[in-house]
């Protein structure tokens, strides 16, 4: 009596582990990109072929191998069903990268939020930096100190839903931590952040690098169509963590210094928080060194310009913006 007690309990002991085991990989299965997921299931078809193989050869009873093909039905049948749930999810996974190059940028004075902008990753000899407007982080005609910026960053590329947000200090020991540069011009509305890649946990995020830096000069010609890409008004897809681009044109000569400074002028709409946001040409020939980026970064948006003696109210505003030649990011992201 006591024998057949105790098995028993046992089995009964063996279907509360099965059930917490089936419990737990319905969670992982849930949890895991639909990517993740498609791999899962084709591991999990070999396996089990491979497994079936073994019971057929061995001395197992026919209510083992019955349960066995009844949970792996339920399993296959479990992964169908979630990739049946997933359209957005693989619609997702084949969003543009530039998007995913372009994260959002919040100013910070201590845990009072101050000011929205836009930004971009640039990486250079495994160096990872965020390039943004030099006025983002001071601005010292309208009293603009921020002391820490925050960005939003995605975590998964096939899930865009997931993302978190990284903290950056603007200053250690009193002393700036960004890059920014002056020429014959005076100051260079624009500015560099080098991230620490341990914070990342190993994540490598869509960056801009050299070679999408656009050589020569004299190949882009006025009139060249363009692409504004940021969070004008702090406006994005909330949801999917993504900013938004304006249609643009280069309104001045491409390789001139425009009065004397290291600018350009673009003919587009753009809003308060678009400032530091990449201006960008779709590359005409896209190669291996591109990482996935088919565009030529042009420039780095700043502000828009304006004549001082326009009539307020018999002019319009001229619709024109100033964005900094983005070859003096190699000067700010340098040794």
């Amino acid at each position: 009596m006591n024998n057949l007690q105790e098995a028993t309990e046992r089995i009964c002991e063996l279907k509360g582990n099965v059930v917490a085991l089936d419990a737990l990989c319905s969670a992982l299965l849930h949890q895991l990109a639909p990517s993740t997921r498609a791999r899962v299931e084709r591991a999990f078809e070999q396996c089990t072929e491979a497994a079936r193989t073994s019971m057929l050869n061995a001395e197992i009873s026919e209510h083992s191998i019955a349960a066995f093909e009844h949970d792996v039905g339920r399993i296959a049948a479990l992964l169908e069903s979630l990739q049946r749930q997933e359209p957005a999810s693989r619609d997702r996974a084949a969003v543009e990268t530039l998007l995913l190059a372009v994260p959002r940028v919040s100013t910070f004075q201590g845990q009072r939020a101050l000011t929205g902008a836009s930004g971009f990753f640039f990486e250079r000899d495994e160096r990872l930096y965020l390039v943004t407007s030099r006025h983002v982080l001071i601005d010292e005609p309208s009293r603009h100190f921020p002391d820490r910026i925050e960005i939003e960053m995605h975590t998964d590329e096939h899930d865009l839903s997931r993302s978190t947000v990284y903290s950056l200090l603007l200053y250690e020991d009193a002393k700036a931590v960004w890059h920014q540069a002056q020429d014959s011009g005076g100051d260079i509305d624009v500015a560099a952040l080098q991230i620490d890649r341990a914070m990342l946990h190993g994540f490598r995020p869509r960056a801009f690098t050299p070679e999408h830096l656009q050589e020569p000069l004299g190949e882009v010609e006025i009139g060249t169509p363009l692409l504004v890409v940021g969070f004008p008004l702090g406006f994005h897809d909330g949801q999917h963590h993504l900013p938004v681009a304006r249609q643009a044109a280069i309104a001045s000569s491409f390789g001139t210094r425009f009065q004397g400074q290291g600018l350009f002028l673009t003919d587009a709409r753009t809003h308060r928080g678009t400032s530091g946001a990449p201006v960008v040409m779709r590359s005409p020939h896209a190669t291996r060194q591109d990482g996935g980026l088919p565009w030529k970064l042009l420039g780095i948006h700043s502000a828009r310009m304006d004549m001082g003696g326009r009539n307020l109210v018999e002019d319009e505003s001229l619709g024109l913006n100033c964005a900094w030649y983005a070859d003096i990011v190699l000067t700010l992201t340098s040794r």
